[in-house]
């Protein structure tokens, strides 16, 4: 990630909320993972619109400069992976998340405050 992390994790969070994904929340994982240091977990409603919001996050990033070092599950949608190194972009279907209770295993992290914009649209 080329810019403030918390930048691009506020961004992001927007763009789902934009593409009306649901139930989103950032964790600051910094000191407890080694492979990241923020999680960003949202959910859509059925498999399309959670690859869709994926799409739709790497290319709107992709303007911004930002490209992704691994993208996983935009094909199937049941739970999608966008790695930005230091930000990893979590979208499942409903019931997937609770089936892997992300928010569980880092039950130790911080929650980021996540500013959204009601008003706004891609």
């Amino acid at each position: 990630m080329g810019k403030n992390p918390l930048e691009t994790l506020r961004e992001i969070a927007q763009i789902i909320y934009d593409k009306k994904g649901i139930n989103i929340l950032a964790l600051d994982v910094t000191g407890l993972s080694t492979i990241t240091d923020y999680l960003l977990i949202a959910e859509g409603h059925v498999d399309r619109h959670v690859s869709s919001m994926g799409k739709t996050i790497v290319e709107e990033m992709k303007k911004k400069g930002e490209t992704p070092l691994h993208v996983e599950g935009l094909q199937a949608g049941d739970w999608v992976v966008i790695d930005y190194s230091g930000l990893m972009v979590h979208l499942f279907m409903p019931g997937y998340r609770e089936k892997f209770s992300l928010e569980k295993l880092w039950q130790e992290s911080k929650l980021v405050d996540l500013p959204i914009n009601t008003g706004s649209t891609i």
